[in-house]
């Protein structure tokens, strides 16, 4: 069996293990960052990504053009801002919150394409910013139509993710985007080092207990679950791999359920479904709905 056909019987499972990693990561941060500084936390994150994807990769910078460095520390900069911005968000909402807040960037990115490139949403895209509107709302307005300021942080993160995800796909047709991301993570470790030490947040001893999930979220959620996504979107149809990896807010909540750091009232559970179906709007169109029904015409 060659390697294309073998990768591409496992992209599937690929992109779900990357959404059920990264499902977890959201109770395990939410966990850490009460013990550890926030810019402390990315900065270590970001160099472990950094140097052992760099290493992985070290045969492919050979004959790199000049243009890929500018474009992937640019990446690094809209990286940083929202991992700092959903970070900074998770410490004052809850876990499933911020998943499925932090999700609304699928419904982002559209918008922002037609911005900067004229690329017009269409109908389905609307749909999702009105499932999009009206789920925010069941999660995340209180009395007055007023938000936590933890919600407001993870949606502001959520703004840089769709920044970086227009960006990571333009500059993605002309360079390799293995580079891209060591680059952008390169970059994105400078400046949390930057603020880390600027703030005074760097921990003299870490805390009890503290290490394995550093290891995990720098390990298992950005180095395994990053390298399971580029393999897994490579080998898959766009509409299903958007479909596997919009999964990751659903494994967010349920994990922080099932670990009792959330609860599931009503209204976050609307609030969730809506902006779940506001992701499948966006990213697929729902078009594996219409494959099942035109299958099932077609059968004797």
């Amino acid at each position: 069996m060659s390697e294309k056909s073998t990768l591409s019987k496992l992209a599937r499972p690929m992109l779900f293990a990357a959404a059920l990693i990264w499902g977890s990561s959201f109770f395990i941060m939410k966990n850490t960052v009460d013990q550890v500084p926030v810019f402390f936390l990315l900065a270590f994150r970001f160099t472990v990504a950094a140097v052992l994807l760099g290493l992985i990769f070290l045969r492919r910078w050979k004959g790199s053009p000049a243009g890929l460095f500018p474009r992937g520390l640019l990446m690094g900069v809209l990286l940083f801002l929202a991992y700092t911005a959903q970070t900074y968000g998770l410490a004052e909402t809850s876990a499933s919150n911020n998943a499925f807040l932090t999700a609304a960037y699928c419904v982002m990115v559209p918008f922002f394409a037609w911005l900067f490139y004229r690329q017009r949403p269409d109908l389905f895209h609307v749909i999702g910013a009105v499932l999009l509107v009206a789920g925010i709302g069941f999660l995340s307005l209180r009395g007055g139509f007023s938000m936590g300021r933890g919600d407001l942080l993870t949606l502001l993160g959520a703004v840089f993710y769709a920044l970086h995800i227009i960006c990571g796909a333009r500059f993605a047709q002309k360079y390799d985007v293995l580079l891209l991301s060591v680059l952008q993570f390169v970059m994105a470790a400078v400046l949390s080092w930057i603020f880390c030490l600027g703030t005074g947040s760097m921990p003299d001893v870490l805390p009890a207990g503290s290490l394995l999930p550093l290891v995990y979220l720098a390990l298992m959620c950005t180095v395994i679950a990053l390298l399971f996504q580029n393999i897994g979107q490579k080998y898959c149809p766009p509409a299903a791999a958007a479909v596997l990896l919009s999964l990751e807010s659903v494994f967010g909540a349920l994990f922080a359920i099932l670990v009792g750091q959330d609860t599931l009232t009503p209204r976050a559970a609307v609030g969730f479904v809506l902006i779940f179906l506001a992701v499948l709007s966006a990213e697929t169109k729902f078009s594996f709905l219409r494959r099942k029904k035109e299958s099932a015409e077609t059968d004797p």
